[in-house]
Parts: C-alpha cells; sequence; structure tokens
C-alpha cells in the first residue's frame, strides 16, 4: 500500500526505499562513482555524480561510460521507487538508449521519471544536466522487475 505525502504525492513503500538505498545505490559500481540520492518520490527519482579527475576521458570531460551508468543507475532506481509487494527479488536493465548532447565538465544530476509501469517492467526517461542547468545527455531504460516463483 502506497502512502502520500503532505502534497498528495505517493512516498515509496519501506521495500522501494531498501531496493533504492541498499541493492542499487549499494551496488559497488554505485559506490565507485560516488552517485548519491538528490530526491525520490514513486516514479520519480534524482541521482548525483560529482565530477572527478577518475571519471575523465580528456582532462575536464566525464567519459560517457560514466554518464552511461548514471543514467543506468538512475532508471534502476525509478524503476524500485514503485516497487510494493514482499515478492519482489530484484531487477536488471533490458533496454538502454543514451544521446550525449553536451560536453559533462561539472558535477551532475539525473533526473528519472517512470514514464510507464507494468508489474514486470518500466520505461523511463533520464536527463542528465550540469550544475549549469545544461543537458548534457538524454536517456531512456526499459527495467525488468523480478519476482518470487
Amino acid at each position: 500500500m502506497m502512502v502520500t505525502d503532505v502534497r498528495g504525492r505517493e512516498t515509496p513503500t519501506a521495500l522501494a526505499r531498501r531496493l533504492i538505498d541498499e541493492v542499487v545505490l549499494g551496488s559497488p559500481v554505485a559506490t565507485a562513482l560516488a552517485l548519491a540520492l538528490d530526491r525520490v518520490d514513486v516514479d520519480d527519482v534524482a541521482l548525483t555524480m560529482a565530477m572527478s579527475d577518475e571519471l575523465t576521458t580528456v582532462p575536464g570531460v566525464i567519459h560517457g561510460g560514466a554518464v552511461a551508468t548514471l543514467i543506468d543507475t538512475a532508471g534502476a532506481a525509478a524503476c524500485a521507487s514503485g516497487v510494493d509487494g514482499d515478492d519482489v527479488t530484484g531487477g536488471a536493465t533490458t533496454h538502454l538508449q543514451i544521446a550525449y548532447l553536451g560536453r559533462a565538465c561539472t558535477d551532475l544530476r539525473a533526473a528519472a521519471t517512470v514514464v510507464h509501469r507494468t508489474r514486470a517492467t518500466t520505461h523511463t526517461d533520464v536527463v542528465v544536466s550540469g550544475t549549469d542547468g545544461r543537458v548534457v545527455a538524454r536517456g531512456q531504460v526499459t527495467s525488468r522487475i523480478f519476482y518470487r516463483r
């Protein structure tokens, strides 16, 4: 059962928060990239990734693979934000599409919104912006939700 906040938005269940905090953001890759949760509502999540020399291709520009991982992880977190049931065991990305629109030279924020959800899948739009508000990438993530049999 979903609960709403004071503005009437659904808030994630305890299971959803555990999946986001422990599984998605607790994963080795998310930890290595220092991804952090900025905002979470049901089907609407934002993650941040700090600019770091370790993430660059050339000095001052974040590698596209790091941006892709941010998009993929934000999509996974958005998918997890709406799960509601003790039979959920995990999930996986089944499709990832990315358009790189500009150089990523600052800390990044990925805003992920689920645009379609069924019991077993989500389709999520992700917009990645720099600290100046400029969009540097857009992505679409399709995720599969796994259930105990």
